[in-house]
Protein backbone atom coordinates (compact mmCIF):
# COMPACT_ATOMS: atom_id res chain seq x y z
CA UNK A 1 0.00 0.00 0.00
CA UNK A 2 1.62 3.35 -1.10
CA UNK A 3 0.84 6.68 0.20
CA UNK A 4 -1.80 7.77 -2.22
CA UNK A 5 -3.61 4.30 -2.23
CA UNK A 6 -4.00 5.11 1.38
CA UNK A 7 -5.21 8.94 0.94
CA UNK A 8 -7.73 7.83 -1.04
CA UNK A 9 -8.95 5.34 1.72
CA UNK A 10 -9.75 8.48 3.83
CA UNK A 11 -12.26 9.90 1.14
CA UNK A 12 -15.53 9.11 1.31
CA UNK A 13 -15.30 6.48 -1.97
CA UNK A 14 -12.92 4.75 0.04
CA UNK A 15 -14.86 4.34 3.56
CA UNK A 16 -17.37 3.08 1.90
CA UNK A 17 -14.74 0.58 -0.19
CA UNK A 18 -12.97 0.00 3.50
CA UNK A 19 -16.78 -0.95 4.97
CA UNK A 20 -17.62 -3.15 2.09
CA UNK A 21 -14.17 -4.68 2.51
CA UNK A 22 -14.90 -5.62 6.38
CA UNK A 23 -17.90 -6.59 5.40
CA UNK A 24 -16.47 -9.33 2.74
CA UNK A 25 -13.56 -10.11 4.83
CA UNK A 26 -15.84 -11.82 7.50
CA UNK A 27 -17.43 -14.03 5.09
CA UNK A 28 -15.83 -14.60 2.25
CA UNK A 29 -12.57 -16.03 1.23
CA UNK A 30 -9.63 -13.57 -0.44
CA UNK A 31 -9.87 -13.86 -3.36
CA UNK A 32 -13.66 -13.90 -3.80
CA UNK A 33 -13.61 -10.53 -1.82
CA UNK A 34 -11.16 -9.20 -3.83
CA UNK A 35 -12.86 -9.83 -6.86
CA UNK A 36 -15.98 -8.89 -5.67
CA UNK A 37 -14.64 -5.63 -4.55
CA UNK A 38 -13.07 -4.71 -8.03
CA UNK A 39 -16.55 -4.79 -9.27
CA UNK A 40 -17.14 -1.53 -7.63
CA UNK A 41 -13.79 -0.04 -7.27
CA UNK A 42 -10.95 0.78 -8.37
CA UNK A 43 -8.25 -1.99 -8.34
CA UNK A 44 -6.07 -0.01 -5.98
CA UNK A 45 -8.44 0.98 -3.74
CA UNK A 46 -9.96 -2.65 -3.55
CA UNK A 47 -6.61 -4.03 -2.43
CA UNK A 48 -5.75 -1.09 0.10
CA UNK A 49 -9.19 -2.01 1.76
CA UNK A 50 -8.89 -5.58 1.79
CA UNK A 51 -5.71 -5.01 3.48
CA UNK A 52 -6.73 -2.11 6.12
CA UNK A 53 -9.89 -5.04 6.73
CA UNK A 54 -7.06 -7.58 7.45
CA UNK A 55 -4.92 -6.05 9.34
CA UNK A 56 -8.14 -4.58 11.69
CA UNK A 57 -9.04 -8.46 12.65
CA UNK A 58 -5.33 -8.86 13.56
CA UNK A 59 -5.01 -5.53 15.63
CA UNK A 60 -8.22 -6.45 17.55
CA UNK A 61 -5.92 -8.65 19.76
CA UNK A 62 -3.29 -6.11 20.74
CA UNK A 63 -5.34 -2.68 20.43
CA UNK A 64 -9.16 -3.92 21.41
CA UNK A 65 -12.09 -2.11 20.22
CA UNK A 66 -9.80 0.58 18.98
CA UNK A 67 -8.72 -1.75 16.24
CA UNK A 68 -12.45 -1.12 13.87
CA UNK A 69 -11.88 2.13 13.77
CA UNK A 70 -7.88 2.67 13.47
CA UNK A 71 -5.48 2.34 10.77
CA UNK A 72 -2.21 -0.06 9.81
CA UNK A 73 0.61 -0.98 8.18
CA UNK A 74 2.19 -4.60 8.90
CA UNK A 75 5.09 -3.31 10.08
CA UNK A 76 3.51 -0.33 12.25
CA UNK A 77 1.27 -3.39 14.03
CA UNK A 78 3.91 -5.10 14.85
CA UNK A 79 6.28 -2.72 16.23
CA UNK A 80 3.26 -0.92 17.56
CA UNK A 81 3.40 -0.58 21.97
CA UNK A 82 0.47 -2.54 23.22
CA UNK A 83 -1.83 0.09 24.84
CA UNK A 84 -1.29 -0.93 28.20
CA UNK A 85 1.95 -0.64 28.43
CA UNK A 86 1.83 2.95 26.06
CA UNK A 87 -0.54 4.08 28.61
CA UNK A 88 1.30 2.88 31.63
CA UNK A 89 4.77 4.83 30.57
CA UNK A 90 2.13 8.19 29.35
CA UNK A 91 0.89 8.71 33.13
CA UNK A 92 5.36 8.92 33.88
CA UNK A 93 5.29 11.70 31.19
CA UNK A 94 2.17 13.61 32.76
CA UNK A 95 4.45 15.81 34.99
CA UNK A 96 1.56 18.97 34.60
CA UNK A 97 -1.65 18.70 33.21
CA UNK A 98 -0.77 20.53 29.74
CA UNK A 99 3.03 19.01 29.39
CA UNK A 100 3.94 18.85 25.74
CA UNK A 101 5.85 15.88 24.31
CA UNK A 102 7.72 15.27 21.04
CA UNK A 103 6.98 11.78 20.07
CA UNK A 104 9.81 11.04 17.60
CA UNK A 105 9.94 7.69 15.30
CA UNK A 106 6.47 7.49 16.32
CA UNK A 107 5.17 4.82 13.81
CA UNK A 108 1.49 4.11 13.61
CA UNK A 109 0.58 6.40 16.93
CA UNK A 110 -0.31 3.78 19.49
CA UNK A 111 2.20 6.20 22.24
CA UNK A 112 0.84 9.17 20.63
CA UNK A 113 -2.69 8.13 21.52
CA UNK A 114 -2.26 7.20 25.16
CA UNK A 115 -0.29 10.45 25.47
CA UNK A 116 -3.16 12.70 24.32
CA UNK A 117 -5.75 10.12 26.31
CA UNK A 118 -2.97 11.17 29.42
CA UNK A 119 -3.56 14.98 28.85
CA UNK A 120 -0.31 15.75 27.13
CA UNK A 121 0.19 17.96 24.49
CA UNK A 122 1.78 15.99 21.41
CA UNK A 123 4.21 16.68 18.60
CA UNK A 124 4.58 13.96 17.16
CA UNK A 125 6.90 12.57 13.92
CA UNK A 126 8.02 10.16 11.42
CA UNK A 127 9.89 9.78 8.91
CA UNK A 128 7.74 7.83 6.54
CA UNK A 129 5.24 10.02 4.63
CA UNK A 130 3.03 6.49 4.85
CA UNK A 131 3.39 5.83 8.56
CA UNK A 132 3.12 9.26 9.67
CA UNK A 133 -0.25 10.20 7.52
CA UNK A 134 -1.61 6.51 9.27
CA UNK A 135 -0.62 7.96 13.00
CA UNK A 136 -2.72 11.13 11.99
CA UNK A 137 -5.82 9.11 10.96
CA UNK A 138 -5.91 7.15 14.35
CA UNK A 139 -5.55 10.14 16.00
CA UNK A 140 -8.73 11.89 14.13
CA UNK A 141 -10.31 8.48 14.20
CA UNK A 142 -10.46 8.18 17.85
CA UNK A 143 -11.51 12.03 18.44
CA UNK A 144 -7.32 12.88 19.35
CA UNK A 145 -6.64 15.39 17.15
CA UNK A 146 -7.16 18.54 19.20
CA UNK A 147 -4.76 17.00 21.64
CA UNK A 148 -1.64 15.56 19.00
CA UNK A 149 -0.53 16.10 15.44
CA UNK A 150 1.80 14.44 13.42
CA UNK A 151 4.35 15.22 10.85
CA UNK A 152 6.62 13.74 8.03
CA UNK A 153 10.31 14.62 9.98
CA UNK A 154 13.82 12.53 11.15
CA UNK A 155 13.83 12.34 14.76
CA UNK A 156 16.97 14.82 14.59
CA UNK A 157 14.76 17.74 13.10
CA UNK A 158 13.18 17.95 16.44
CA UNK A 159 14.33 20.51 19.32
CA UNK A 160 13.98 18.67 22.56
CA UNK A 161 14.49 21.72 24.76
CA UNK A 162 11.07 23.22 23.19
CA UNK A 163 9.20 20.38 25.04
CA UNK A 164 8.67 19.10 28.76
CA UNK A 165 9.62 15.56 27.79
CA UNK A 166 10.72 13.59 24.78
CA UNK A 167 9.79 10.02 23.60
CA UNK A 168 11.81 8.01 21.48
CA UNK A 169 11.02 4.75 19.96
CA UNK A 170 14.20 4.18 17.64
CA UNK A 171 13.89 1.41 14.51
CA UNK A 172 15.40 -1.59 15.69
CA UNK A 173 14.05 -3.67 12.68
CA UNK A 174 15.65 -3.77 9.22
CA UNK A 175 13.48 -5.34 6.19
CA UNK A 176 15.13 -8.48 7.04
CA UNK A 177 15.51 -9.01 10.87
CA UNK A 178 15.60 -7.10 14.39
CA UNK A 179 17.78 -5.37 15.28
CA UNK A 180 20.09 -5.77 18.54
CA UNK A 181 22.96 -3.62 18.61
CA UNK A 182 22.25 -0.37 19.35
CA UNK A 183 24.79 1.57 17.14
CA UNK A 184 22.28 -0.15 14.22
CA UNK A 185 19.35 1.86 15.61
CA UNK A 186 17.88 4.10 13.65
CA UNK A 187 18.49 6.59 14.34
CA UNK A 188 22.17 5.21 15.60
CA UNK A 189 22.48 5.41 19.65
CA UNK A 190 25.26 8.47 19.70
CA UNK A 191 22.10 10.10 17.87
CA UNK A 192 19.27 9.12 20.46
CA UNK A 193 21.69 9.85 23.52
CA UNK A 194 22.56 13.41 21.91
CA UNK A 195 18.84 14.25 21.59
CA UNK A 196 17.96 12.96 25.13
CA UNK A 197 20.62 15.09 26.69
CA UNK A 198 19.28 17.30 25.40
CA UNK A 199 15.76 16.94 26.66
CA UNK A 200 14.34 17.75 30.65
CA UNK A 201 12.99 14.42 30.84
CA UNK A 202 13.41 11.77 28.29
CA UNK A 203 12.43 7.88 28.14
CA UNK A 204 13.68 5.83 25.04
CA UNK A 205 12.05 2.69 24.08
CA UNK A 206 14.61 -0.33 23.45
CA UNK A 207 15.59 -3.96 23.19
CA UNK A 208 14.97 -5.21 26.81
CA UNK A 209 18.30 -7.18 25.98
CA UNK A 210 19.95 -3.52 25.87
CA UNK A 211 23.82 -4.05 26.90
CA UNK A 212 23.94 -2.12 30.74
CA UNK A 213 27.07 -0.27 28.87
CA UNK A 214 24.71 1.80 26.76
CA UNK A 215 22.21 2.86 29.81
CA UNK A 216 23.72 6.52 30.65
CA UNK A 217 24.76 7.36 34.20
CA UNK A 218 22.05 8.35 36.36
CA UNK A 219 19.50 6.80 34.60
CA UNK A 220 16.36 4.64 35.21
CA UNK A 221 15.88 1.08 33.51
CA UNK A 222 12.27 -0.31 33.44
CA UNK A 223 11.69 -3.44 32.52
CA UNK A 224 7.69 -3.69 31.67
CA UNK A 225 6.13 -7.38 31.68
CA UNK A 226 2.62 -8.01 30.54
CA UNK A 227 0.77 -11.18 31.40
CA UNK A 228 3.63 -12.82 32.20
CA UNK A 229 5.41 -11.29 28.68
CA UNK A 230 8.24 -9.09 28.73
CA UNK A 231 7.37 -6.64 25.96
CA UNK A 232 10.17 -3.51 26.22
CA UNK A 233 12.76 -1.78 28.33
CA UNK A 234 12.60 1.62 28.87
CA UNK A 235 15.25 4.15 30.07
CA UNK A 236 14.43 7.13 31.74
CA UNK A 237 16.49 9.84 31.82
CA UNK A 238 16.00 13.40 33.78
CA UNK A 239 13.70 11.65 36.34
CA UNK A 240 15.69 12.12 39.35
CA UNK A 241 16.14 8.43 40.19
CA UNK A 242 17.89 7.46 42.73
CA UNK A 243 20.36 4.71 41.88
CA UNK A 244 22.00 4.34 45.36
CA UNK A 245 25.12 2.34 44.94
CA UNK A 246 24.37 1.88 41.57
CA UNK A 247 25.42 3.54 37.90
CA UNK A 248 21.39 3.40 37.10
CA UNK A 249 18.46 2.10 39.06
CA UNK A 250 16.68 -0.71 37.50
CA UNK A 251 13.33 -1.41 37.72
CA UNK A 252 10.55 -3.77 37.00
CA UNK A 253 6.93 -3.37 36.35
CA UNK A 254 4.37 -5.75 35.87
CA UNK A 255 1.03 -4.66 33.51
CA UNK A 256 -2.19 -4.89 34.45
CA UNK A 257 -1.17 -4.67 37.80
CA UNK A 258 1.41 -1.78 37.35
CA UNK A 259 2.91 -3.90 40.60
CA UNK A 260 6.88 -2.42 40.68
CA UNK A 261 9.87 -3.71 41.99
CA UNK A 262 13.66 -1.52 42.20
CA UNK A 263 16.78 -2.71 43.24
CA UNK A 264 17.69 -3.01 46.92
CA UNK A 265 21.27 -1.67 47.25
CA UNK A 266 21.91 -3.28 50.76
CA UNK A 267 21.47 -6.90 49.30
CA UNK A 268 23.76 -8.54 48.22
CA UNK A 269 23.82 -11.86 45.37
CA UNK A 270 21.32 -14.40 45.57
CA UNK A 271 22.51 -17.67 48.02
CA UNK A 272 22.23 -21.11 46.36
CA UNK A 273 21.74 -23.99 47.89
CA UNK A 274 19.14 -27.22 48.80
CA UNK A 275 16.16 -28.01 46.67
CA UNK A 276 13.33 -26.84 48.77
CA UNK A 277 9.21 -27.73 48.55
CA UNK A 278 8.89 -24.98 45.92
CA UNK A 279 9.91 -23.61 42.73
CA UNK A 280 10.06 -20.15 41.61
CA UNK A 281 9.80 -19.16 38.26
CA UNK A 282 10.81 -15.59 38.33
CA UNK A 283 9.06 -13.14 35.98
CA UNK A 284 10.82 -12.19 33.00
CA UNK A 285 10.72 -8.69 34.34
CA UNK A 286 12.88 -9.46 37.16
CA UNK A 287 15.28 -11.44 35.24
CA UNK A 288 16.23 -9.01 32.57
CA UNK A 289 16.39 -6.17 35.25
CA UNK A 290 18.49 -8.29 37.35
CA UNK A 291 16.18 -8.30 40.09
CA UNK A 292 16.31 -12.30 41.30
CA UNK A 293 17.78 -12.11 44.12
CA UNK A 294 15.12 -9.42 45.62
CA UNK A 295 12.38 -12.05 44.38
CA UNK A 296 14.67 -14.79 46.03
CA UNK A 297 14.66 -12.74 49.02
CA UNK A 298 10.53 -12.08 49.20
CA UNK A 299 9.86 -15.57 49.58
CA UNK A 300 12.60 -16.60 51.77
CA UNK A 301 14.08 -18.66 48.85
CA UNK A 302 17.58 -19.56 47.09
CA UNK A 303 18.79 -20.77 44.17
CA UNK A 304 18.99 -23.96 42.85
CA UNK A 305 22.13 -23.15 40.87
CA UNK A 306 24.10 -19.09 41.51
CA UNK A 307 23.87 -18.97 37.45
CA UNK A 308 20.57 -19.89 36.52
CA UNK A 309 17.24 -18.17 37.47
CA UNK A 310 15.29 -20.73 39.23
CA UNK A 311 14.40 -20.18 42.93
CA UNK A 312 13.83 -22.58 45.59
CA UNK A 313 11.98 -22.05 49.24
CA UNK A 314 10.51 -24.06 52.21
CA UNK A 315 8.08 -21.62 52.27
CA UNK A 316 5.08 -21.28 49.68
CA UNK A 317 5.01 -17.29 49.74
CA UNK A 318 2.32 -15.91 47.13
CA UNK A 319 4.04 -13.21 45.16
CA UNK A 320 3.04 -11.42 41.81
CA UNK A 321 6.87 -11.79 40.66
CA UNK A 322 6.59 -15.54 39.76
CA UNK A 323 4.71 -18.54 38.96
CA UNK A 324 5.29 -21.37 41.69
CA UNK A 325 5.21 -24.92 42.08
CA UNK A 326 5.32 -27.74 44.32
CA UNK A 327 7.95 -29.88 43.57
CA UNK A 328 7.21 -33.48 43.63
CA UNK A 329 9.78 -35.70 42.73
CA UNK A 330 13.71 -34.30 41.42
CA UNK A 331 15.77 -36.94 39.64
CA UNK A 332 19.19 -36.60 37.54
CA UNK A 333 18.06 -36.07 34.22
CA UNK A 334 17.67 -38.93 31.85
CA UNK A 335 14.63 -39.46 29.30
CA UNK A 336 14.13 -42.91 30.26
CA UNK A 337 13.67 -42.70 33.72
CA UNK A 338 11.72 -39.33 33.36
CA UNK A 339 9.48 -41.34 30.76
CA UNK A 340 9.18 -43.88 33.28
CA UNK A 341 8.43 -41.61 36.31
CA UNK A 342 5.24 -40.02 34.21
CA UNK A 343 3.38 -43.36 33.39
CA UNK A 344 3.26 -44.57 37.23
CA UNK A 345 2.19 -40.91 37.51
CA UNK A 346 -0.81 -41.75 35.17
CA UNK A 347 1.05 -38.52 33.77
CA UNK A 348 -1.02 -37.77 29.64
CA UNK A 349 -0.30 -34.34 29.89
CA UNK A 350 3.16 -32.65 30.12
CA UNK A 351 4.56 -29.19 30.11
CA UNK A 352 7.99 -29.01 29.90
CA UNK A 353 10.24 -26.18 30.66
CA UNK A 354 13.94 -25.27 30.66
CA UNK A 355 16.80 -23.15 31.69
CA UNK A 356 20.47 -24.27 31.91
CA UNK A 357 19.31 -27.28 29.66
CA UNK A 358 20.49 -28.34 26.56
CA UNK A 359 17.84 -30.76 25.79
CA UNK A 360 15.70 -30.48 22.98
CA UNK A 361 11.83 -29.76 24.13
CA UNK A 362 10.03 -31.10 21.04
CA UNK A 363 12.24 -34.14 20.90
CA UNK A 364 11.73 -34.98 24.74
CA UNK A 365 7.94 -34.61 24.25
CA UNK A 366 7.94 -36.78 21.89
CA UNK A 367 9.96 -39.30 23.08
CA UNK A 368 8.19 -39.44 26.56
CA UNK A 369 4.92 -40.64 24.56
CA UNK A 370 2.89 -39.68 27.91
CA UNK A 371 -0.67 -40.94 28.52
CA UNK A 372 -3.06 -40.85 31.55
CA UNK A 373 -5.52 -38.44 32.59
CA UNK A 374 -3.17 -36.34 34.83
CA UNK A 375 -1.04 -33.25 33.89
CA UNK A 376 2.07 -32.13 35.49
CA UNK A 377 4.84 -29.62 34.93
CA UNK A 378 8.82 -30.73 34.24
CA UNK A 379 11.28 -28.64 34.83
CA UNK A 380 14.85 -29.47 33.11
CA UNK A 381 17.67 -27.35 34.54
CA UNK A 382 21.21 -27.50 35.70
CA UNK A 383 22.72 -27.79 39.13
CA UNK A 384 26.51 -28.03 39.92
CA UNK A 385 27.05 -28.34 36.11
CA UNK A 386 24.82 -31.67 36.58
CA UNK A 387 21.46 -31.96 33.89
CA UNK A 388 17.85 -32.37 36.21
CA UNK A 389 14.55 -32.90 35.57
CA UNK A 390 12.19 -31.46 38.51
CA UNK A 391 8.23 -33.12 38.58
CA UNK A 392 6.31 -29.93 39.61
CA UNK A 393 2.36 -29.48 40.95
CA UNK A 394 1.54 -25.73 39.43
CA UNK A 395 0.09 -23.72 41.93
CA UNK A 396 -0.35 -20.30 41.04
CA UNK A 397 1.62 -18.80 37.94
CA UNK A 398 2.85 -14.75 37.25
CA UNK A 399 -0.26 -13.76 35.20
CA UNK A 400 -2.65 -14.99 37.32
CA UNK A 401 -1.15 -13.66 39.97
CA UNK A 402 -0.87 -9.95 38.25
CA UNK A 403 -4.45 -10.08 36.31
Amino acid sequence: MNLDAFLELLTPRGQRALAEATELASRSRPVTAATVLRRSHPAELASAALTQASLRGRAAAKFGADAARMYFTPEGLEQATRPQVAAHRAHRFRTRPDARVADLCCGIGGDAIELARAGCTVDASDRDALTSAVAQANLDALGLSSQASVRTASAGDADPRSYDALFLDPARRTSARRVFDPMAYSPPWPEVMELASAAKMACLKVAPGLPYEFVPEGAEVEWVSYRGEVKEAAIWTGTAAEAGKERFLRRATLLPSGVTLVADPELGPAEHGTVGRYLYEPDGAAIRAHLVAEVAASVRGRLLDPRIAYITSDDLIPTPWASYYEILEMMPFSGKRLRAALRTRGVGEVTIKKRGSAVDIDQLRKDLKPSGDKSMVVVLTRIANRPFALLCQPLITANQGNS
